[in-house]
C-alpha cells in the first residue's frame, strides 16, 4: 500500500490516534514514494519535534526509489490531466507497483484509471 504525503502528516497528530494504529498493524505493507519524504522534511516550516516523527517514520516505512518508469508515468499523469508533480509521481509509484494508495485527498485521483484509492474515512 503506498502512503499519500497527507496520510504521513495526520499520522503525527494527537487526533489519528486510529489512524496510527492502522499504520502499524499493516506495516509490513506500507511503501512510501521518495516524493513524500522530499515533501515532508523538505517543508520550510517543519518543526524540529515534527520532523523527528516524521524521520522515525520514513525509518520505519519501506522507501520506493524514483525510476526512470515512474518518471515516464509520471509524466503521462501530468499531461492528461493537472495535477501536482508530487501526485503523479505518487500515483505513477501505485500504478507501477500494482498497490493501492491510501490518502485523504481521493479527488486527486479519482480519474486515474486502473488506481485502487483507499480513502482515510474508509479505515477510521
Amino acid at each position: 500500500m503506498i502512503v499519500d504525503t497527507n496520510i504521513i502528516i495526520y499520522s503525527i497528530q494527537p487526533e489519528f490516534g486510529y489512524l496510527r494504529d492502522y499504520l502499524g498493524v499493516n506495516q509490513q505493507i506500507l511503501r512510501v514514494p521518495v516524493i513524500s519524504k522530499i515533501e515532508r522534511l523538505g517543508f520550510h516550516k517543519l518543526y524540529v519535534n515534527d520532523k523527528e516523527k516524521f524521520e522515525e517514520f520514513f525509518q520505519i516505512v519501506s522507501p520506493v526509489a524514483l525510476t526512470d518508469k515512474i518518471i515516464n508515468e509520471a509524466i503521462r499523469l501530468r499531461q492528461q490531466l493537472k495535477r501536482s508533480l508530487g501526485d503523479s509521481i505518487i500515483a505513477a509509484t501505485a500504478l507501477l507497483h500494482d498497490l493501492p494508495i491510501l490518502t485523504n485527498n481521493t479527488i486527486d485521483f479519482a480519474d486515474i484509471s486502473g488506481l485502487q484509492v483507499i480513502s482515510l474515512q474508509s479505515i477510521s
